[in-house]
C-alpha cells in the first residue's frame, strides 16, 4: 500500500514535535560500537516512526546505537504525542507508531486495512515508571496513597498541610501552599495510562473514565512529558504524573506511594519487580499488556505505576524493505538499545519479557 503525505496534516502533526534521528556520534554508539548486534542491518532507510512523547528519550538511544551498529542506516522519530502516532500509522504515513496505549477497537480495524488487511501488533518495548512529581520547597520526601493523590488531581484536596496527606507524613513540615495539579493537555498515552491507575487503585475517589484526554477538570494544562516537567519546576506548589526520566531531569521532587503494603520508593529496582508480575491480555503475538491487573495489585516493595509504551506495527503487509527494516531495527532496540536506558529514567526489559518481545519481532512478516 503506498500512501502519499498530506502536506497540511505533516504540518499539523508538526508544530512542536520533535524529531529524533540517528547520528553516529552519539555517545551512545561509541559504546556500543564493536559489540555483537541482533540487528540484520537489512531494508530501507531512513525507517520513520511517530508519537509518544514518553519514549523520546528511549528512542534517542535506540536511533543512536543502530545507526552505530548499521552504517548509513538511519531512523526518524517524530515526538507528536502517542495520540497522532497512531493516527498517522494508520494513515500509512509513517512506518511504526510510538505509543503508550495500546491500538483497540475502531482504530485497530482501520490499522489492519493499513496493514494489507493483517492485524497490527502492539510490543512493548520500553517500560518507564510514571513519578508522581512535585515542586515543594524546603520537602524531600512525601508519602502519597493512590487515594490521596487521586483527591489532588480531582481538587479534593487543595493544600499541601491538609490532614490527610499529614496523615502519612508525621514529621515533615508541610506548608499551607495551594496544590496546583498539572496535567497532560495534549493526546497522551501517558495520561491514558495514570487515570487508568487511579480507577484500579483508587476507585472511590477517582470515578472519572480514562481515556488519550486528561478527564480531571482541575489545575494547568501543559504539552508533552517535557512541558509538564518543566511547569512543575516553574510552579511552587505543583504536581504532576510524569516519566521518572523528565521528573530527573527537572530535579523535582518524587512521592514515594504506599500502595498498601508501606511507602515504595520509585527505582528501577522496585519498578522492575512489578514489570516481572505483568500478564499479556493480548493474544499470540499482540502483546498487550494487562494493564488493570498491574495497577490494581499491591505486592511489597514493587512500583507498579509503569508505562509499558508499545511500538505499533504491522504483523504483515509491510514491503520487504521495509518489513527488513522495521524488524532489525526492533531487534537492535530490543537487545544493544537497552544499554544505557537505566540512566535515562526507564527500565531495561527483564530477560524473559525479552525473549517473549524477540520472538513476537521475529515473526513480522
Amino acid at each position: 500500500m503506498k500512501l502519499k503525505r498530506s502536506a497540511s496534516l505533516v504540518g499539523a502533526v508538526a508544530i512542536g514535535a520533535m524529531m529524533l534521528t540517528a547520528c553516529g556520534s552519539d555517545a551512545n554508539v561509541e559504546s556500543a560500537a564493536g559489540t555483537d548486534s541482533a540487528a540484520t542491518c537489512e531494508g530501507k532507510s531512513p525507517l520513520t516512526g511517530e508519537g509518544s512523547s514518553a519514549q523520546q528519550n528511549a528512542m534517542s538511544n535506540f536511533t543512536s546505537i543502530y545507526s552505530g551498529v548499521c552504517a548509513g542506516k538511519a531512523v526518524e522519530y517524530t515526538t507528536s504525542g502517542s495520540g497522532n502516532g497512531r493516527t498517522q500509522f494508520v494513515a500509512g504515513l509513517v512506518d511504526f507508531a510510538g505509543s503508550d496505549s495500546a491500538i483497540k477497537e475502531d482504530q485497530a480495524a482501520e490499522a489492519a486495512v493499513r496493514c494489507e488487511n493483517n492485524p497490527a501488533w502492539n510490543l512493548p518495548l520500553v517500560f518507564g515508571p510514571v513519578a508522581i512529581a512535585y515542586n515543594l520547597e524546603g520537602v524531600d520526601t512525601v508519602v502519597l496513597t493512590p487515594d490521596v493523590a487521586a483527591k489532588m488531581f480531582t481538587g479534593a484536596i487543595t493544600t499541601w498541610n491538609d490532614p490527610a496527606i499529614a496523615a502519612l507524613n508525621e514529621g515533615v513540615d508541610l506548608p499551607a501552599t495551594a496544590v496546583t495539579p498539572v496535567y497532560r493537555s495534549d493526546s497522551s498515552g501517558t495520561s491514558d495510562n495514570f487515570q487508568r491507575f487511579l480507577s484500579a487503585a483508587a476507585p472511590e475517589a477517582w470515578t472519572l473514565d480514562h481515556s488519550s484526554d486528561w478527564a480531571g477538570g482541575v489545575g494547568e494544562g501543559a504539552n508533552g512529558s517535557s512541558g509538564v516537567a518543566q511547569a512543575v519546576a516553574a510552579t511552587p506548589g505543583s504536581i504532576t504524573y510524569v516519566e521518572k526520566g523528565f521528573a530527573d531531569q527537572e530535579s523535582l521532587g518524587t512521592a514515594s506511594v504506599d500502595f498498601g503494603n508501606g511507602p515504595v520508593e520509585l527505582s528501577s529496582e522496585t519498578a522492575g519487580a512489578a514489570i516481572d508480575t505483568a500478564e499479556f491480555s493480548g493474544e499470540g503475538n499482540d502483546l498487550v499488556i494487562d494493564i488493570d491487573a498491574l495497577y490494581a495489585s499491591n505486592a511489597a516493595d514493587t512500583y507498579p505505576l509503569v508505562l509499558a509504551t508499545y511500538e505499533i506495527v504491522c504483523s504483515a503487509g509491510y514491503d520487504a524493505d521495509t518489513s527488513a527494516a522495521v524488524k532489525s531495527f526492533l531487534l537492535s532496540a530490543a537487545n544493544e538499545g537497552q544499554q544505557g536506558l537505566e540512566e535515562a529514567g526507564y527500565v531495561p526489559l527483564p530477560e524473559n519479557f525479552k525473549e517473549r518481545l524477540v520472538t513476537a519481532i521475529n515473526a513480522i512478516a
